[in-house]
């Protein structure tokens, strides 16, 4: 079953000390003020902050649904997600990874405890 924009909504906002945003007309959410995920809520799509090596585990995994963003931003591990072609334990892991590649290190130290793996 595919994901909806408010899945990821809802599953980001469930992430510790996330707030939702705006970026250029999009929905976004951000960790200690730094975005880490933009909603295309027309076009069923987000775009992550991944590391360049979780975007290559995201690329490999579901082909189908993930690729780098245009140009730099792709580069360095913007990855688009097309929501309808991915499950949504694959997008909470994404939101996941997402939120550690961008949240301050002291807040991931003081949440390591917490069962947020899917």
């Amino acid at each position: 079953m595919s994901c909806l924009p408010e899945d990821v909504r809802a599953l980001a906002l469930m992430l510790p000390e996330v707030v939702e945003g705006a970026h250029q007309g999009h929905p976004d959410f951000r960790v200690g003020g730094r975005i880490f995920a933009t909603l295309w809520t027309e076009e069923e799509r987000v775009v992550l902050r991944l590391t360049p090596e979780a975007q290559a585990e995201a690329v490999e995994a579901e082909p189908d649904a993930c690729a780098p963003a245009p140009g730099n931003w792709g580069e360095r591990g913007w990855t688009s997600l097309d929501l309808y072609g991915v499950e949504e334990e694959f997008l909470r892991a994404g939101l996941l990874a997402a939120w550690r590649a961008t949240a301050p290190p002291a807040l991931i130290a003081r949440t390591a405890a917490l069962a947020l793996d899917p």
